[in-house]
């Protein structure tokens, strides 16, 4: 029996291989690069389209916690991305371009994986198949998708940073540093006093935005990935006490507490491009270059993608899915990835993780994996397929979807020793899941 796989973003991608590791045969259809998004730029799988940050790797962060298990699990394009990554302090950042070769490359290369360039239109929902077409689900598709489900699609706004050239940089103002001086200092710093802060201010909330499309006038932003202009427009200080944050950013040539800092991250292997960590935006592009280039050590600026905002679409999971991603409605139909309302990279790769190892186990008439809810995935996996939700939003891994714990006072009220608690329950619990099956 072949599996047939929708989209070969970061979820498709990795229930291809997945799949491909069992013995079974899948036809993968991704309509890239015949036919483009808003926001993807190449033909290639797996391709990073907003940041190139998947957060932290540290176990004690909920991010870094759905990454250990997701290795637990044995994933396959976590491999890869080790391979692919570049400095980014406590952060795992990639460069973009070569992991996006890297999957595509190990993916052609696949006997049991036959790509199929071109977009799916109609779901044959007698077969098996997985929909990981992603938040940017052609129109025509998601038409299919809505008419199988039965349920009206839930959307959300996603916006891109900038990113620039690292030779245009002016470093008589910029300086290297991670946040406390805390491992190598991998970030590019550009500091401001009150007068440029206040004067980046003033050019951002002025300046015009891109036009959106009738369909997209309620925009429903992400909280998790809001354009600058948005945060801005919440008063002037609240870039301070976020993306612009100056704390523990202090240049060693000047000792100066700065006022605010903007924070550059690699962003290829070669350490060329650099994008601006938290500078989302769907400014027009006359105008990011007008902010960008006001900001101290950026006068010269050689802008080689501008940021962008494009519509997300996802299905209303509580209504849809178990935890296993299997549809309710047709067992023969898994979904996986942004579509389900899973926001983030590590997380998309975590559900494409779980539809392909349950997709395997539905082939072979073997029991789905629901994986417990003191685990990271196990508990995303039950946020978004949980019924009592008011109104569903996508969502991050986090500690609050974690089941609560009795622990004693002292670990409560320590969030250190409290994430270690919680990171110490899943892994164990991880562990003797996977010893029963």
């Amino acid at each position: 029996m072949r599996v047939s796989i929708i989209g070969a973003g970061l979820a498709g991608s990795e229930a291809a291989l997945q799949l491909a590791k069992q013995g079974i045969y899948t036809d993968l259809y991704e309509m890239r690069p015949e036919k483009q998004t808003g926001a993807h730029k190449t033909g290639d799988f797996a391709e990073f389209v907003c940041s190139n940050s998947l957060g932290s790797y540290d176990i004690t962060n909920a991010s870094g916690l759905l990454k250990h298990e997701m290795e637990s699990l044995g994933s396959e394009l976590m491999p890869l991305i080790m391979d692919s990554q570049v400095p980014a302090g406590g952060a795992l950042a990639i460069d973009r371009v070569l992991f996006s070769k890297k999957v595509t490359d190990k993916i052609l290369s696949n006997q049991f994986i036959n790509v199929i360039r071109r977009e799916v239109t109609s779901l044959n929902t007698e077969s098996p198949i997985i929909i990981a077409s992603g938040p940017l689900t052609s129109e025509i598709l998601s038409i299919s998708i809505k008419n199988f489900l039965g349920e009206d699609y839930l959307y959300f706004f996603d916006a891109i940073a900038p990113v620039i050239e690292k030779d245009s940089i002016n470093f008589d103002k910029a300086f290297y540093l991670n946040r406390y001086n805390k491992g190598n200092k991998d970030y590019i710093n550009c500091p401001m006093n009150k007068e440029e802060y206040q004067n980046f201010y003033n050019i951002l909330i002025n300046a015009p935005g891109i036009e959106l499309k009738s369909f997209e006038k309620d925009a429903n932003f992400f909280e998790g990935c809001l354009p600058v202009e948005i945060l801005a427009s919440r008063g002037v200080d609240t870039l301070r006490f976020g993306p612009l944050k100056p704390i523990g950013l202090v240049d060693e040539r000047t000792g100066i507490n700065n006022y605010a800092v903007v924070q550059l991250r690699q962003d290829d292997k070669q350490a060329n491009l650099y994008n601006l960590v938290g500078f989302q935006t769907n400014l027009k592009w006359g105008s990011q270059k007008e902010l960008i280039q006001s900001i101290p050590g950026l006068e010269n600026a050689n802008i080689v993608r501008y940021g962008v905002m494009h519509r997300n679409t996802f299905i209303n999971s509580p209504k849809t899915l178990n935890p296993t991603l299997q549809s309710r409605k047709s067992p023969n139909i898994f979904f996986a990835g942004q579509i389900t309302g899973t926001e983030g990279y590590t997380e998309s790769i975590a559900s494409g993780l779980l539809a392909g190892l349950n997709m395997a186990n539905y082939i072979n008439k073997e029991p789905l994996l629901k994986l417990p809810a003191e685990t990271m995935l196990g508990a995303l996996m039950n946020y978004i397929s949980y019924e009592g939700h008011s109104s569903f939003q996508p969502i991050n891994s986090n500690w609050g979807i974690l089941p609560p714990v009795a622990i004693n006072k002292e670990i409560r009220k320590n969030k250190k020793l409290k994430k270690e608690f919680l990171a110490k329950r899943a892994e164990e619990t991880l562990k003797n899941f996977l010893n029963t099956i």
